[in-house]
């Protein structure tokens, strides 16, 4: 199966899910618990929609308001491996250990 095969599968999973929760809403009433299930359910399809913009890849991905203008991706930051400058650290205190030079009582 492909991933779009995967994610209409959930999808179709998902559906099933939301109209057997509105049947045991029906059933049960609006208490707190059936609330929280309904919550759940909701965030399931957020989640879904959002892997299905991920799996889109970034340069296919839409904003939340329905815009038609692409979302740009992460922007990517290199972080060199040479060690840091040590005047960055001068008069800094280690976490837990106090000063420099310092002794505990």
């Amino acid at each position: 199966m492909s991933l779009q095969d995967d994610l209409t599968a959930v999808q179709r999973n998902l559906d099933d899910l939301e109209r057997s929760v509105g049947q045991l809403e029906r059933r049960v009433g609006g208490g707190l618990d059936i609330r929280r299930v309904r919550s759940d359910t909701d965030r399931l399809r957020e989640s879904l929609q959002l892997l299905r913009e991920g799996a889109a890849g970034p340069s296919r991905a839409r904003p939340a308001g329905g815009g038609s203008a692409p979302v740009p991706g992460p922007e990517m930051v290199t972080v060199p491996d040479t060690p840091y400058d040590t005047a960055l650290w001068a008069g800094a205190e280690d976490e837990g250990l106090g000063a420099l030079g310092r002794r505990a009582p």
